[in-house]
């Protein structure tokens, strides 16, 4: 796969008002001619000087029926999402332009080199953790971080307990504001455990709802009600992030930052597992 590192590498050449010059950060130019649209890789003289350059090679990557151009503006930083397009085009060049006219393109595309990143996370109310990351991901926020993330986010309502944790996701009984009954089927975390036992003793069962003891695979980034589990570690052998219930988008972004650089620190640079 070829993808530009950065779109200021990508520039256009309709025209050629200077001769055999490019512009001296032009690593690829896209040009249109009588048979279509061509995208060239282009090699200016590293001896020169000044802003344009002169061409020393050039190497056509693509032209004709092999080029689209996707049709709508883009975030040209959000990386995963462009391949993904490009993968979907059925070509083997599209070309991205971006909200503010940059040019990228993405040449034979494949995310297998992409890590791959678990997201777990429980619904209702509104699964926070994995929502945040949709909401940030649309950004461009983690474009050269080059990971997907797998979201796995579990419906509470399938457990079909009587009482569930806080009044917050809308259901009639709850931990937080009603008293439990005997034979009360209750789903909640540890938190909740440990409340029920503290009011109602020993004799009532809590299903669990933590998203932290559904960690199926690595690495992974989870949210949990339990500060003093927050940070990198690993959890019944896998390896992840664990944030705090209502992390702010800054803790989020910082933990998958710093996840993913453990990961590929520690040499796993598969697409996780």
């Amino acid at each position: 796969m070829i993808f530009p590192p950065h779109c200021k590498y990508v520039g256009s050449a309709t025209s050629t008002p200077y001769g055999n010059r490019a512009y001296f950060l032009s690593r690829y130019l896209v040009r249109e001619t009588a048979d279509g649209t061509e995208v060239l890789e282009v090699e200016t003289d590293p001896d020169g000087t000044g802003l344009m350059r002169r061409v020393l090679s050039t190497r056509v990557l693509a032209t004709g029926d092999e080029v689209y151009r996707y049709p709508d503006r883009v975030n040209v930083q959000d990386r995963t999402f462009l391949v993904g397009a490009a993968m979907r085009s059925g070509h083997r060049c599209t070309i991205f332009t971006g909200h503010g006219e940059q040019t990228t393109f993405v040449l034979d595309p494949d995310l297998s080199g992409f890590l791959r990143i678990h997201v777990y996370d429980i619904t209702p109310p509104r699964p926070h953790l994995s929502a945040t990351l949709l909401d940030l991901e649309k950004t461009g926020l983690f474009g050269d971080l080059e990971v997907i993330f797998e979201h796995h986010i579990r419906d509470i309502r399938e457990i079909e307990a009587d009482v569930y944790p806080c009044h917050a996701a809308g259901f009639p009984r709850t931990l937080d504001a009603d008293t439990l009954r005997a034979g009360d089927r209750v789903a909640g975390c540890q938190t909740a455990r440990d409340l029920v036992r503290e009011c109602y003793g020993e004799g009532i069962m809590v299903e669990s709802i933590c998203p932290l003891e559904a960690v199926e695979s690595e690495p992974f980034i989870v949210r949990c009600c339990r500060s003093e589990r927050a940070g990198i570690e690993r959890w019944n052998g896998r390896f992840g992030a664990v944030v705090h219930w209502g992390a702010s988008s800054r803790d989020i972004a910082e933990a998958v930052w710093r996840v993913t650089a453990a990961w590929r620190e520690q040499g796993d640079e598969g697409s996780g597992r």
